[in-house]
């Protein structure tokens, strides 16, 4: 399968420049996928350079480069210390995470990732060694549940009807397929259909790879990861994933730190912020590749 086919790299020269590659570093790509912004890690690489890829996703397997430098981790970034510990790798020099979904997964009809294939599954997952489906969420979540996904990850307006009826359909009517699925629903679709049930899909992916804990616990082994200077990178493409990093890197954890009530000081964070504001596709990308216009680009340093 040809690469460019698999996955366009979103802010691949942003990306690049900002992990500021060292030739003889150790870098992390969390995200492999179709290896775009791995490849451009190896060019700037000299032949003492090491890259770590991980990816829960089978599939992007065959899009490694036939590279020496670059060892392939076939799992979730979640595990990003436990892994790079087993092939007894210290501290390193970067990491970087594309948090998108590739453009691969979504024209993949079976993966049930995208709207658009009507006989597909209600699939959706990233690794298919888990047994958790989309479907099984619809069928099985209660319609509390249903709700705060929805308005949480798909900030679905009319979440809690949406969840209403999916309880009282799913009864009757089987919502395995994305036809079946979008069948069930129609009464209570507002305005755009394709807007819609975007943002429905968007919600149930994030539950059912649980992309929100995941980001959470790859975030919190950044501080014992990452060498003085070393830099983080990480792309979002949810407003949620984006005010979560941003947190992160100011705080060094997911809460406002209290400051201490006798000195009025508060923790001070283990990064510097290299990029006070994200950094966005220029027009000129999101015209090329659409699916890059919600890109954010936040970066950091371990000080």
């Amino acid at each position: 399968m040809e690469q460019k086919a698999y996955h366009i790299p979103v802010l691949l020269r942003e990306t690049i420049s900002a992990l500021n590659i060292q030739k003889n570093g150790v870098y992390v790509d969390c995200t492999f996928g179709g290896g775009g912004h791995s490849r451009a890690i190896l060019a700037e690489l000299g032949p003492g350079g090491r890259l770590f890829v991980f990816d829960q996703d089978d599939d992007a397997r065959r899009n490694l480069p036939d590279d020496a430098r670059i060892l392939f981790i076939p799992h979730n970034f979640r595990h990003l210390q436990k892994f790079l510990r087993l092939h007894k790798s210290g501290e390193v020099d970067g990491i970087l995470a594309d948090l998108g979904v590739s453009s691969y997964q979504f024209d993949e009809a079976e993966r049930g990732f995208s709207t658009r294939f009507e006989d597909a599954p209600v699939d959706m997952r990233m690794d298919r060694r888990q047994e958790l489906t989309a479907a099984d969420i619809l069928q099985s979540y209660t319609e509390q549940q249903l709700h705060k996904l929805f308005e949480k990850y798909g900030e679905v307006t009319n979440a809690r009807t949406l969840a209403k009826v999916i309880v009282q359909q799913r009864q009757t009517v089987s919502c395995n397929t994305i036809s079946g699925f979008k069948h069930a629903v129609a009464s209570v679709v507002k305005g755009n259909p394709n807007k819609y049930f975007a943002q429905v899909f968007q919600a149930l992916r994030m539950e059912v790879n649980d992309e929100m804990g995941a980001l959470q616990e790859m975030l919190q082994q950044l501080p014992a990861l990452l060498k003085k200077g070393g830099r983080v990178a990480i792309i979002t493409f949810h407003s949620i994933e984006d005010r979560l990093v941003k947190k992160f890197f100011r705080n060094g954890s997911f809460t406002e730190a209290e400051a201490d009530s006798l000195y009025g000081t508060k923790p001070e964070s283990p990064f510097n912020i290299i990029t006070k504001k994200p950094i966005v596709p220029s027009g000129k990308e999101i015209q090329d590749n659409p699916r890059s216009r919600s890109a954010r680009l936040r970066v950091a340093e371990k000080k």
